[in-house]
């Protein structure tokens, strides 16, 4: 398979799709009301509730629910084959991601901008909602712990990418007042403000900052100092400030870097055009995991992933200005987040036997490439692995444009990161939103304030990440997150056909999506309880049989409602 033949076919999918099936859910599904009244200009503080520009707000959604998730999932279930992969990617995000995503939103913003574990007290009852902002709780803590985690290990990988990602935020900051304070267009602003972020990757990459060389310390405290300056620097204080101060202009420019790096990839396919050397389907992995239910597990980003869920009804939800905007933000974004996913299969796929370092410093050309770096499960198992295939894939590719290879590395690496610290920002700021619905559940007015809010869930996270000492603590829990981020989409996708029955209206775009989620999570999480109690993992066995009750007990609760809905038709 050519490169640039797979690279057209599913970017023609998708924009047909776009035109056609995302047209259908917001005309006849979700009634889609360009005079209705949204949360962003209701409650309005210019805090949390900003009504904001479709093109900002799609730069804020895209950025936060992508993160390194479309890289790391497809950059695992290659190993499988290209084929399998691509499938899953092309078919769910049309048909399931981004029907969660935009029904999300569109529920969220008919329900005063509150979460989607929020609105389930009324879709349901009361109980599960607790429940469910239970889970929420559990998978954002995950979510922050382990991506302060991540963001400090890239940055010992790509010490180039340090100066570029952190003084993105003054350039941020600096955009945010140009266009909010002094009421200045944002289009030409936002081009200034990437060229002077391209000039700092360039700066990154003659001036690399390595911790442990300035201040000779270790490894292990160069990595911890890195997890501390993350959550306190990128996640506490992207959380505090004003949405508009410093999270949505920062996206912006990050979405600009997508852009940039997937046209960059695009104009490196159409130039050289790579055949795709990994191998269509392998199912005979060493050490490997059944691809079924797995893949649907570890490709979550670019085809469908429960965390999009809290963002479409937690930060997009407040700065949504009009229910016509939704479909572009809602259902545009994941089949955005599907062609970067396709983009990172071909980069590994074909990028790749265009030349990679093998272990004795020869340069491997072609199928030996791939073979080498997905020998085995163990072989392709860590961060550097995932992440580097990637990395060198799309420098290969972006070589084919004419500039050099460092830097080539030097911009996938500054966008790698910088996606990551959109993730954590958002992700902190939403469990903000879960702590407070939470608190006001049970009476805790003090936890209920932004600042109180915004410190229980980074020194949650803390804690976690530094029970063991090493920062590293997070890890012990990651192996559950995969089901649970699926299960939050399962359940999303349940809470979203239930609300369409009450309104009767026909759910069987959003019913069946569901009814193959809560097969798919039931399915892997039972394979992985009993791999976690055969390996004596008990930690994780009794967290693994503890989700797995609650996921039942809200099955049955929607069960319940859903046949009271019937009954009454």
């Amino acid at each position: 398979m050519n490169s640039l033949v797979l690279a057209g076919l599913v970017m023609g999918g998708y924009l047909l799709a776009y035109h056609t099936y995302g047209k259908f859910l917001a005309r006849k599904i979700f009634n889609i009301n360009p005079d209705a009244v949204c949360p962003s200009t209701a409650f309005q503080d210019n805090f949390d509730f900003v009504p904001t520009k479709k093109e900002i707000l799609f730069g804020h959604h895209f950025t936060s629910i992508a993160g390194l998730g479309p890289i790391v999932g497809p950059a695992i279930a290659i190993i499988w084959g290209w084929v399998p992969a691509v499938i899953w990617i092309f078919f769910g995000a049309i048909f399931f991601g981004a029907v969660h995503d935009f029904g999300a939103l569109i529920i969220s913003l008919r329900a005063k901008g509150r979460s989607i574990g929020d609105i389930t007290g009324d879709v349901i009852n009361a109980r599960s909602r607790i429940l469910f902002l239970l889970i929420i709780f559990f998978a954002i803590l995950i979510v922050i712990a382990v991506f302060g985690l991540i963001m400090a290990i890239l940055f010992t990988m790509y010490p180039v990418a340090v100066i570029p990602v952190w003084f993105e935020i003054i350039i941020a900051v600096c955009l945010g007042h140009i266009v909010y304070k002094k009421g200045i267009d944002i289009f030409w602003p936002s081009i200034i403000a990437v060229i002077i972020m391209y000039l700092t990757v360039i700066a990154g990459v003659y001036c690399p900052v390595n911790l442990k060389a300035i201040f000779g310390i270790s490894a292990e405290s160069e990595l911890i100092a890195w997890i501390i300056i993350v959550l306190l620097f990128s996640s506490w204080l992207a959380s505090s400030l004003p949405v508009q101060t410093l999270m949505q202009p920062r996206d912006f420019i990050n979405s600009h870097q997508l852009l940039i790096a997937m046209a960059l990839l695009c104009l490196g396919i159409l130039i050289a055009h790579p055949s795709v050397v990994a191998p269509a389907t392998n199912f005979s992995v060493k050490g490997a995991p059944p691809i079924l239910p797995f893949i649907f597990v570890i490709i979550a980003c670019g085809a469908i992933s429960g965390f999009h869920s809290l963002v479409s009804s937690g930060t997009t939800s407040k700065q949504c200005a009009s229910e016509a905007d939704a479909q572009f933000i809602g259902y545009g974004s994941l089949l955005m987040e599907g062609t970067l996913a396709t983009l990172v299969i071909i980069a590994i796929s074909a990028g790749i036997g265009l030349g990679l370092p093998g272990s004795g410093g020869e340069m491997l050309i072609g199928k030996a490439a791939f073979i080498h770096h997905y020998s085995s499960w163990e072989a392709a198992s860590g961060l550097g692995s995932k992440l580097g295939a990637f990395i060198y894939g799309s420098g290969n590719i972006i070589q084919a444009c004419g500039i050099p290879h460092d830097i080539a590395i030097a911009i996938m690496s500054v966008f790698v990161v910088s996606f990551a610290s959109t993730t954590i920002d958002t992700a902190t700021r939403i469990q903000r939103y879960v702590v407070v619905e939470l608190a006001c559940s049970y009476n805790f007015k003090f936890l209920a304030k932004r600042q109180v809010g915004t410190a229980f869930a980074v020194i949650t996270a803390g804690l976690l990440a530094f029970y063991d000492g090493t920062g590293k603590g997070a890890l012990k829990l990651w192996p559950l997150f995969g089901s649970v981020n699926q299960l939050l989409a399962s359940l999303s996708l349940m809470i979203i056909t239930i609300y369409l029955a009450k309104q009767r209206i026909r759910a069987v775009y959003t019913f069946l999506p569901m009814i193959f989620m809560i097969v798919i999570t039931c399915w892997a999480l039972t394979l992985n309880l009993n791999n976690f109690f055969l390996t004596g993992n008990w930690l994780l066995f009794f967290i693994g049989i503890f989700i797995f009750a609650l996921q039942v007990w809200l099955i049955i609760e929607g069960l319940i409602i859903w046949k009271r809905i019937k009954s009454l038709q």
